[in-house]
């Protein structure tokens, strides 16, 4: 079992990010050059804000071989606003002990995002966002800007570190080597309010040097990547909006390849990418139209991302899919009657090249009603079906002319999802608000093979209510709810309820806050008793001059079950947390 407290050597990494932090604070009162000539005089040169936290957490369990988390944890953050004439220049961190390995570095990510008017700086660790297809809020490590003048231009710029480099460890499976990677991208911008167009560039590229050569079991290699963007859309006769999305990504796979004439790709790519036999070009675009008639809008909407379409400039990309979409939303009687109407059709396998292709349908209908103005109710409903039409993997190595479906196996996925919410306002005043919530949801999943029903799937129950007092007066209130949820699937059939009784509390002129919840459940199994579950948790929080604030939460946890070897479980967490604003 770990300690309970830290080590002298963890307390001095823990101070580490504070020491910094005030150093920072202290620098910050040095003489600084003015920005703004203007206000010179008629404002204060220079305005600090931010605030410190400390919140540590101890954990004991009995009845369980091994904890569910560490006996101790503690989680210090800290954030810093400079306000020089106008200038803003934000700061924070956050440290903590909690799964540190070997190869982590804690508070070694750090960036400042400085503004002023129309421009906004991005200095050491960030990210940014061009398009979905190129540079998708991807982090980097390095510096960009994003210029807004007055005007109808717009402008973005990167350049940093997308990843740095890792080496490889054959005696630690857990470590993935990756090659230091770098990147760069430019976005301009064009609006006139109703029209707007967009251009966008985006180069990233693995430096192979950066590692040793990757021991043999790896499938590493060095990728080199050029996406490039364009995005319109514009208004006809102030109800209808068109607007386009096109996007082409040439990716190197290997920069070790070697150079093969015959399958280079043919596009230009401004020499901004090194071809080679392992080179290929991939696109994808987005186009939508919608029509807004006031009390209605409908829309459509079309999505084709080629198969193994990538961009360095995303950690992780969907490509592979046509995508058709329709909506249709409607507002009536005084808007207390809205309604939402969404569906869509989803295939894979655009190039006919996989020996299985999926087909997807999505509808989902929601509707909200204000029948009074004490009562409300919501309504949705979604279904979700999933076709996949597999081929035997020799029938595509034996067949004859690419028509032939021999032995085909269809399968059929469904999904039904429907919930019903209702809100009553039972009474308000200025000495009690009482209000009544229930929330009802069911789900349904099930197969098909071959157009037969299938013994698999699973059925969902869901049923929330609670009963909410608020004694103003007293700065008081009281919630009673129950939950209960039934699932079933094959032979199985698991059933829990509860009560939950909470209370919350101001005192000391609403300085402290006290609130405290007992939760009871018991679960079932083929109606068979199989475990009973209390749970208490008390909370305090407490204020002093607006700036200082403490916090301590126990929460208390015992479980008795009547099969398995752990029948009796017992466990205790407590939290105690300080925070500084200034």
């Amino acid at each position: 079992m770990s300690k309970l407290y830290p080590t002298y050597d963890r307390f001095v990494t823990c101070l580490r990010p504070l020491t910094l932090l005030i150093a920072v604070i202290c620098c910050s009162f040095y003489k600084l050059h003015a920005q703004r000539l203007d206000a010179i005089g008629k404002e204060k040169p220079i305005k600090i804000t931010g605030g410190l936290g400390l919140e540590q957490i101890a954990y004991w369990s009995s009845g369980l071989g091994e904890g569910r988390r560490d006996p101790y944890n503690f989680f210090l953050n800290g954030n810093l606003n400079i306000d020089l004439y106008g200038w803003s220049v934000p700061f924070s961190f956050t440290y903590s002990n909690q799964s540190n390995v070997a190869f982590s570095q804690p508070f070694n990510q750090y960036g400042l995002t400085p503004t002023y008017k129309w421009v906004t700086g991005h200095i050491g660790y960030s990210s940014m966002n061009f398009s979905g297809y190129t540079l998708a809020g991807h982090l980097f490590n390095g510096i960009g800007v994003d210029l807004a003048p007055p005007g109808r231009f717009k402008f973005s710029v990167m350049y940093g570190r997308l990843q740095k480099a890792v080496e490889a460890d054959t005696s630690r499976p857990e470590i993935i080597p990756a090659y230091k990677r770098m990147g760069y991208g430019f976005k301009a911008g064009y609006s006139t309010g109703k029209d707007n167009i967009e251009v966008m560039v985006f180069r990233g590229k693995d430096d192979e040097n950066s590692i040793r050569p990757v021991p043999q079991g790896y499938t590493l290699t060095p990728q080199e990547n050029v996406a490039m963007g364009l995005n319109i859309s514009k208004q006809f006769f102030d109800r209808l909006l068109f607007n386009a999305e096109v996007a082409v990504s040439a990716l190197t796979r290997d920069t070790r390849a070697a150079s093969d004439s015959l399958g280079d790709i043919k596009a230009p790519t401004g020499g901004l990418i090194s071809k080679n036999s392992s080179t290929a070009m991939y696109t994808a675009y987005k186009t939508g139209l919608s029509y807004n008639g006031g009390h209605y809008t409908i829309g459509l909407g079309y999505e084709w991302v080629a198969p193994e379409y990538k961009t360095l400039g995303a950690y992780y990309f969907t490509n592979d899919f046509e995508n058709i979409t329709g909506n249709f939303q409607l507002r009536m009687l005084k808007d207390r009657l809205t309604g939402a109407l969404n569906a869509g059709v989803q295939r894979n396998n655009l190039h006919n090249d996989k020996l299985s292709t999926m087909r997807r349908f999505v509808g989902a209908l929601n509707i909200s009603f204000a029948a009074t103005k004490k009562m409300n109710w919501n309504f949705s409903y979604s279904n979700f079906q999933s076709f996949v039409n597999i081929r035997s993997e020799f029938d595509y190595l034996n067949e004859l002319t690419p028509y032939e479906n021999l032995d085909t196996l269809n399968y059929t996925q469904l999904s039904s999802n429907a919930s019903v919410g209702f809100n009553y306002n039972i009474s308000q005043s200025k000495e009690k608000m009482q209000m009544f919530i229930c929330n009802v949801s069911y789900m349904e999943s099930s197969d098909k093979q071959g157009g037969v029903k299938q013994a698999s799937g699973a059925t969902f129950y869901n049923l929330n209510a609670s009963y909410n007092l608020q004694l103003i007066p007293k700065n008081m209130s009281i919630m009673a709810g129950f939950n209960a949820n039934r699932n079933s699937s094959l032979d199985l059939v698991a059933v829990t309820f509860g009560p939950t009784l909470g209370v919350n509390k101001s005192v000391l002129n609403k300085k402290m806050r006290l609130s405290g919840t007992l939760t009871w459940n018991g679960s079932f199994t083929n109606g068979e008793n199989t475990s009973r579950i209390l749970t208490a948790r008390a909370g305090s929080a407490y204020t002093i001059k607006k700036v200082h604030s403490l916090n301590l939460g126990v929460t208390a946890l015992n479980r008795q079950n009547t099969k398995g070897s752990n029948k009796k479980i017992s466990e205790l967490t407590t939290t105690l947390g300080y925070n500084y604003n200034f």
